[in-house]
């Protein structure tokens, strides 16, 4: 009886916590997706405190939004990228063997 007890606290317990990260994953997005209509129109009796500003990076030298991808990334096969780490490696040790034989000498 008390393993049943258990297993229905626990089961309660993990849906409630799903319906937490479902419910913040959605307050999330959605706020990342909204930006505030009356951005300049803070007045005493406003919440102000809730004004978002934008991160620097997402603004240009004029202080526009940059509307553009910032992070490219090229799609490597598994043989480049081991040749790719092999050079690297090989470049490294044959760059300390030559200082360790001139060390040497």
């Amino acid at each position: 009886m008390l393993h049943l007890l258990y297993i229905l606290a626990f089961t309660i317990i993990a849906v409630l916590a799903v319906h937490n990260l479902i419910r913040s994953l959605l307050t999330v997005g959605l706020e990342s997706q909204s930006w505030p209509q009356n951005q300049g129109q803070f007045g005493p009796g406003s919440h102000s405190q809730y004004r978002k500003i934008p991160h620097p990076e997402l603004l240009d030298e004029s202080g526009n939004f940059i509307d553009e991808p910032l992070l490219v990334i090229r799609s490597v096969n598994v043989q480049e990228a081991r040749k790719q780490l092999d050079a690297i490696y090989n470049s490294e040790i044959g760059s300390t063997g030559e200082n360790r034989d001139e060390k040497n000498k």
